[in-house]
């Protein structure tokens, strides 16, 4: 009995966890309120960035994809983080003069937030705890999250992996061939 009054309290809690990723909130580099909810029926993009990583470059690739495919409903959402080696140790003011002087970056970028540890951002708790579906913890800068038009993460990539990638070039293809959920 007493198992079964635990469970019951604890109902309640595994539905806020459960609860849908677009009712997670960050802020823009502008200390602005934010949710995936801003960017519903899109196919969405979830990268963790750095500006001083070997995988740095890939914020090209990266301004490429959204270029080719933003008019079709793609949108990539880049998160400074330092969790990796302190490499990005900018401000936000600082880390988007870079990414806008030296990649040309017009994707929007995020507040900086921790992708692991005690501190780890309400998102990326979700996109990689034990609940999620492709859990465990980011491995370096520049993982990938894909997110489907119906709000459901599709996809996982690891850092060294390109944006250009045959595979994550497809996989947003498909996304972005599929209809978006109807609320």
């Amino acid at each position: 009995m007493k198992w079964l009054l635990t469970a019951l309290l604890l109902l309640p809690l595994t539905a806020i966890t459960a609860s849908s990723l677009d009712q997670i909130p960050f802020k823009t580099t502008d200390g602005k309120h934010a949710s995936l909810k801003d960017d519903a029926g899109k196919v969405i993009l979830i990268v963790n960035v750095a500006s001083l990583c070997g995988n740095t470059p890939q914020y090209a690739a990266l301004e490429q994809l959204y270029r080719q495919y933003g008019s079709q409903g793609f949108i990539i959402l880049g998160f400074p983080c330092n969790d990796f080696g302190a490499q990005e140790p900018g401000s936000n003011e600082e880390i988007k003069a870079f990414c806008t002087s030296k990649y040309q970056v017009t994707f929007p970028l995020f507040d900086k937030i921790h992708v692991k540890g005690i501190e780890q951002a309400p998102l990326y708790a979700a996109l990689t705890g034990p609940e999620a579906k492709f859990p465990g913890d980011v491995k370096w800068n520049f993982g990938k999250f894909l997110i489907g038009r119906n709000g459901e993460v599709i996809a996982r990539f690891e850092p060294k992996m390109k944006p250009d990638n045959p595979a994550i070039v497809t996989a947003i293809e498909t996304a972005l061939k599929a209809q978006p959920a109807t609320p």
